[in-house]
């Protein structure tokens, strides 16, 4: 058997007030799964835990997340976390503020023949 990949996710989060980048990636990642239902592996006889998950995330500075706190919110399967420079950041016409935007894609494997 091989893993074969089924689906590819996208989404995009942000945190308006906080620059909290782990916030955005999280919301980034919910943004991707929760717009969809992956029936796959149960038509094909497959439980939705044996979905195996690389997730990746950009952000402006990607150390500032915490990569556990992303990977809990998966529903289903088991997964792993890549977080890279990207997304925005932008900040308030006073310098007091800065929004965080984090782009996320999901992409799920099944151990397929």
């Amino acid at each position: 058997m091989t893993l074969k990949r089924v689906a590819l996710e996208i989404g995009m989060g942000t945190d308006i007030r906080g620059t909290d980048y782990t916030k955005a990636a999280v919301r980034a990642l919910r943004d991707a799964l929760w717009h969809n239902s992956l029936s796959v592996g149960p038509a094909l006889g497959l439980d939705v835990d044996s979905m195996q998950v690389e997730v990746h995330i950009g952000v402006p500075q990607p150390d500032q997340v915490d990569k556990a706190a992303v990977l809990a919110i998966l529903p289903h399967g088991t997964g792993t976390v890549v977080v890279v420079q990207g997304g925005l950041e932008i900040t308030n016409d006073e310098g007091t503020n800065t929004t965080v935007i984090a782009n996320a894609v999901a992409v799920v494997r099944l151990d397929l023949p």
